[in-house]
């Protein structure tokens, strides 16, 4: 379904940050490729249009985090403050981050 041998620069699903400016440039862009089915890459996609790269920030823990299930940390909210996007928590983990937080 892709023509190029490798995806464009693009952010990893479950949440991103950007201006109002960018996405209604995004939104002018979406309309002008063919949608892809993977909408991460199609994203990218629409960035890669408008010459915009994508850039990490640790906040975004998309493939989960780390943490040891003994540590005391886990209960500390600073563990926490500075996660935007976390992933791969149960819904009582969740709640537990939140009433931390």
């Amino acid at each position: 379904l892709y023509n190029k041998s490798n995806y464009p620069p693009y952010a990893g699903g479950g949440g991103f940050i950007m201006d109002g400016p960018l996405a209604k440039k995004l939104h002018k862009t979406s309309e002008t490729l063919e949608l892809y089915p993977i909408d991460d890459v199609f994203l990218g996609m629409c960035l890669e249009v408008l010459k915009v790269s994508p850039i990490g920030h640790e906040g975004f823990k998309t493939f989960g985090i780390v943490k040891n299930k003994n540590s005391k940390m886990n209960k500390e909210p600073c563990f926490f403050r500075s996660m935007l996007v976390v992933h791969k928590l149960l819904p009582p983990e969740l709640l537990q981050m939140w009433d931390l937080v």
